[in-house]
């Protein structure tokens, strides 16, 4: 197949059924990536960490990147676009709709179930991701020296009004220096 065709394919399918944000699309572009040996989970995970330091939507931002990696700047339209089409026609669809019925006591508890549902798909992806990389169970990145600073990242997200922008630019920052 096309590897042009094969990556619209793909990352259009991405897009239609993930739900809950970037963040738990994460494992199944991971297993796209695996399957399609598009990259090594090395790479896979640098591209994670660049597409959340950069500006905008961290799925949006992995597609771009893998589509150029894969098939330099044409690769990354056609990731992007394909990863993207599906929530624009979802969105459209769904927000006519929503705005239509939002009142209604099935609309209300539909969302009462999904709202959990979701924060366990983006837990999944974060201790899913971890696992694989070797940040649990693994030798691949912790050390003492990661262990304080993912520690202290964390309480700063949760006891600090800190953008985390600055947090991932003071990690980054952090990280040159010390390791």
């Amino acid at each position: 197949m096309n590897i042009f065709l094969d990556m619209f394919i793909t990352f259009f399918k991405l897009g239609l059924v993930s739900f809950g944000g970037g963040y738990a699309m994460i494992p199944l572009i991971q297993k796209e990536v695996e399957n399609h040996h598009w990259l090594t989970m090395s790479q896979f995970t640098d591209i994670i960490a660049v597409s959340a330091m950069a500006p905008g939507p961290i799925a949006t931002n992995t597609a771009t990147i893998l589509g150029y990696k894969i098939a330099g700047l044409l690769g990354a339209a056609i990731a992007c676009i394909s990863v993207s089409l599906p929530s624009l026609l979802l969105i459209l669809i769904i927000g006519q709709l929503f705005i239509k019925y939002q009142n209604h006591r099935i609309v209300k508890a539909a969302f009462y179930g999904l709202r959990p549902t979701i924060v366990a798909i983006i837990a999944y992806a974060a201790i899913k991701f971890a696992i694989s990389n070797g940040i649990i169970g693994g030798s691949n990145f912790i050390d003492i020296k990661s262990s304080i600073l993912l520690v202290v990242a964390f309480i700063m997200l949760i006891k600090t009004k800190y953008h985390p922008a600055y947090l991932i630019l003071a990690s980054g920052i952090i990280g040159i220096m010390i390791f």
